[in-house]
Formats: C-alpha cells, structure tokens, sequence
C-alpha cells in the first residue's frame, strides 16, 4: 500500500486554500474527523508533522510546505489525465486551454478563434486571461496547453514558435504635434504623459527597447488596464500609449488617433504561441499552431 495518496495532496491543497480543516472538509465531501483522521494517519507514517497546530489555525511546516507544492504541481496534471482519458472514451477531441501574457494579444487571438472553431467543431477553446508573465508556470502546472505571450522564456520541455510579427509604435491623438513626424525619438517623450498597461516596466517594450537605453524617462506614467480607455485617453490629449501598429489602425476607424514609429528603424516584435514539447504531436493542438502560423504577418 502506497503511504502517499492523492487524498492526502487533495487535502492539504484544499486546506491552504480553504484555511480550515472544516472547510476543506465540506470541500472534498468527507466529514471533518476522517479529515483529521486520514492526515493523522498520514503524519504517523511519515514521521514528520504536515502543520504546525496554533489554536484553530494551521500553518505548513517545512514538510508541509513541501507537499503543498507537490500537491500544486500533480493534482492539475492528473484531473487533465483523467479528463482526457473521458474524452478519448467518449470519442471527443478535447478542450484547448488558452493563457494570456499580453493584453493586446487578445484581439489578436479573435482572429485565430473563429475559424479554428469552425474547423474544429470537437474541440472546446477556454481562454484564461489571468495570467499576467505568469503563464509558464502555467504551462507546466498544466493549467494550461497554449501560452500566447510577445516574450517567451525558453525552459526545457516546453516549444516556443513565433507565429505573428507585428510593430511597436507611439501612439498620438488628434492635436499632438507628434502626429505629423516620421518617426519619434526618446528624448521627445521626456515632457510626455506616457500610458501603459499595468504591467513591470521591465515588460514594457517602450520602455526596454526604446526609453530605458537612451536613459531618457517620461514626465508621468500612467497605467491604464483596458485599451479602449487607453485610447480614449490619448485621443482627448491626456497623454500619449505605446501598442501594436495593427491595433491602433483598427482602432484607428472609431476614435482619432494616429501611430507614429519609435525611433528610425522602429521596435519589430512578435507574438509568440507555447505549449509543452509532450503535446506537440496533439492533433488539434498542432493545428491551432498551423492556423496562427497563416497569420504571421501584421495586415
């Protein structure tokens, strides 16, 4: 008989997250005493205390600590096991988990969804837009199969493939007497209101490809977390935003503003789809790649 078991992980996982054992009880559907019995059982075996007991709170101890990421890291891989094991039974595709890394990415993403679905009637699209530069523990965690992110950290077991190039570019209203230039430079941005997503600024393109090199810094920074504020914002002259080329001319038909080039040769970048090196040889993975790979080019 195996000492470890995937009641005990279920357990301690639903213990953290609750924060009681009554809780995490009426969680897993087991009463309260078989909870505390199981683990008991568990600590006995083992040798070694999973909680360090203080009053009616519990607090991992460094073994408990570890299990907990144990926990973390196997729970998700074998409900996705056991899911696609139903679905190879019942003769279904599967459901495609999709994770976010960027906001303008999204639209982009609409544009993949549509006919991938109509290709694919079988296969369900979940996307997850939570994950803010978080999704390659994501990836491995298996809370997700595709990664869509601008910035992509290699790590073994995992495939990387560039499937959209695209521009970086300053983003001007109406009256900004940037508007009419070739291109902008960074010390012209000094006196500026710069806009950004509300992400680190060493995740900001503007600031790492173009700014933070020439040691130049805008006079504010304001984040901003929806584009269409964004926008909104620039073109009622609150300020200036750094965003994909294509996305500002789409925009560009519903409010007035206008994208001019960072710097002469301006900031190129690309969007990037993930997924784990296991699940590349997935059929309707492997053709979620194809489809995205049809739209490299920014039109």
């Amino acid at each position: 008989m195996p000492i470890l078991e995937r009641i005990h992980l279920a357990i301690i996982r639903e213990v953290e997250q609750q924060g009681s054992l009554t809780a995490a009880a009426a969680e897993l559907h087991l009463t309260q005493s078989a909870l505390s019995h199981t683990m008991r059982k568990l600590e006995d075996h083992l040798g070694v205390a999973i909680w360090h007991r203080e009053g009616r709170s519990l607090r991992p101890t460094q073994a408990g600590e570890y299990l907990l990421a144990v926990a973390n890291r196997l729970l998700p891989q074998l409900s996705l096991a056991e899911q696609r094991i139903r679905q190879f039974a019942q003769g279904e595709r599967g459901t495609l988990r999709i994770g976010m890394e960027c906001h303008p990415c999204y639209q982009w993403l609409l544009k993949i969804v549509s006919p991938y679905l109509a290709a694919w009637p079988d296969v369900d699209v979940d996307v997850k837009q939570k994950f803010q530069f978080g999704g390659i523990g994501a990836l491995f965690g298996y809370e997700i199969d595709v990664l869509v992110t601008p910035d992509p950290l290699y790590r073994n077991g995992l495939h990387f493939e560039p499937v959209f190039d695209y521009e970086q570019v300053l983003v001007v209203g109406p009256s900004h007497p940037l508007r009419k230039a070739r291109y902008v430079r960074p010390e012209q941005l000094s006196s500026e209101t710069l806009i950004t997503y509300p992400v680190p600024l060493d995740r900001l393109d503007i600031y790492t490809q173009f700014l933070t090199p020439a040691g130049i810094s805008p006079k504010r920074h304001k984040p901003i977390e929806t584009t269409d504020i964004m926008l909104q914002m620039v073109a009622s002259g609150r300020g200036v935003a750094a965003l994909p080329r294509w996305l500002v001319e789409e925009y560009a038909e519903k409010v007035d503003v206008a994208p001019v080039r960072l710097g002469k040769d301006g900031v190129p970048k690309q969007i990037f789809l993930g997924i784990r090196e296991a699940d590349a040889d997935i059929e309707y993975v492997r053709a979620f790649m194809s489809l995205a790979r049809t739209h490299r080019t920014a039109r």
